[in-house]
Order: structure tokens, then sequence, then C-alpha cells
């Protein structure tokens, strides 16, 4: 039998990624099969990423209980790629325990909600709470990160850039202030 040895590394690792984690308030996931990340907001609950989405809240394009997913997060004071990691995706079960738990965590997370008082009862009948647990060492961390650029396309949107303002609008504009 073969025993699992733990290292400062190892401890330090664990630590840079649950710091990083609580603190961040977006992380990237892209889930297996998925040729890009997708951006989530998420909460850190009992070891774990958790995510709410489907239905009236986030897209979770193609993350998926029994699947593994890569995660990355960004830091917080810089916005930059701090760390990344591989994780198991599995789904909570509404109203289980592991489930409120987390849901009560992401309520809090869960910025200009419509329906604050009862969200819970609308993600139990509308919505996936996944856990994003981690699997493995860190992909990514300060001192070993991938020399490969990460661009990527912007994803398709209905939205559009905007357009230069007309030649004569700040003309307009500066006799409102004068009259």
């Amino acid at each position: 039998m073969e025993r699992l040895t733990t290292t400062a590394e190892d401890f330090q690792d664990r630590a840079l990624l649950e710091e990083a984690a609580k603190k961040s308030g977006l992380l990237w996931v892209r889930a297996d099969g998925q040729e890009q990340s997708r951006a989530l907001w998420h909460a850190w609950h009992d070891g774990a990423v958790v995510v709410v989405g489907d239905g009236a809240e986030q897209p979770l394009h193609g993350l998926r209980a029994g699947t593994a997913a890569v995660v990355t997060v960004r830091s917080k004071d810089k916005g930059g790629r701090l760390t990344g990691w591989p994780a198991a995706v599995t789904e909570l079960a509404p109203h289980g325990e592991a489930w409120l738990g987390a849901v009560e965590e992401l309520k809090g997370k869960r910025l200009n909600a419509p329906d604050t008082d009862t969200i819970g009862d609308r993600w139990a009948r509308e919505c996936r709470v996944l856990r994003l647990e981690p699997s493995g060492p860190l992909t990514e961390r300060p001192g070993a990160m991938p020399d490969a650029p990460h661009t990527a396309a912007p994803m398709p949107s209905p939205a559009t850039t905007r357009r230069p303002a007309p030649a004569g609008l700040p003309r307009l504009l500066l006799k409102r202030r004068k009259g």
C-alpha cells in the first residue's frame, strides 16, 4: 500500500488556492470538452468553490455533475491570473445540508438580486448549484505560469461596440451649457 505524504509545498498551494478563491469575486472555469473558459461569480464553501447558474442566473455552459473542469482564479488587487487547478464537478441536491450551506454563502455574494428574500426557493426551482472541488495539484501559481498566451476571441454577443460620436455633438453640448 502506497502512503501519501504531504509536503510544505502542498500546504502552501492549498493555502494559496483557498485564499485566492475566497478573495476573488470572479473566476474562470473551463469544463471538459469546452474550448473557452467562462467567467463565473462564486463563493468558497467547505473546501470548494460553489457556483449557482442556469435559470435566471449565470449560464453554466458544459458544467455537469461527474465531469472535470479547470478553474483559474485572478488576483484581487492586480486582476491578473494568480492560480489554477483541476476540479471535480458535483451537483448539490436542492434543500440538502450541503446545498443549504452553499446557498447561504452564495446569497451573500449575489449582487442586485431581484428577490433577495426568496432567492433560495427560486434557485431550488430553476437553477443548479455546483461544487467545484480541487482534484489535483495547482497547474498555475506564482513562479510557475505557462508561457503560452491565454488570449481568446470574445464570446458571440448581440451587444455592439459604441460607435464614434457624431462630429456636431460636441458643439450642441457646449451651446446648452452657455445658454
